[in-house]
C-alpha cells in the first residue's frame, strides 16, 4: 500500500471500527485501504488514550477472546501439573 500519513482522527476511527463496532482488523483495513498491520499499531499507541477504550460488542468479544486464550492457557498448565504429579507418585512407590 501507498506509504502516507494519517491523521489523528482517522487513526482513532480506524481504531474504533475495530474496538467499539467490532470489525476484525482485515475488514476495517480493507474497508480504509490501509494495511492490517498500521491498525493493530493504531490500537497500541492509542488504545490507552482517553475516548479510545473498547465499548459496546467490540469490547464484549474483545474479552470474550481474552478470557478463552486464558482458559486454555490455564487448561494446558493443570493438564501438566497432573502429568507431573502422576510421573512423580508412580516413581516414589
Amino acid at each position: 500500500m501507498a506509504n502516507r500519513k494519517h491523521t489523528r482522527e482517522f487513526k482513532i476511527s480506524a481504531v474504533k471500527l475495530v474496538l467499539e463496532q467490532g470489525y476484525s482488523y482485515p475488514k476495517a483495513a480493507k474497508s480504509l485501504g490501509v494495511d492490517p498491520s498500521s491498525i493493530r499499531g493504531w490500537a497500541r499507541t492509542l488504545a490507552a488514550e482517553a475516548g479510545v477504550v473498547p465499548t459496546g460488542d467490540g469490547a464484549t468479544a474483545a474479552e470474550l477472546r481474552r478470557l478463552r486464550a486464558e482458559v486454555a492457557r490455564l487448561t494446558m498448565e493443570r493438564d501438566i501439573l497432573k502429568k507431573a504429579a502422576a510421573y512423580f507418585a508412580k516413581d516414589h512407590l
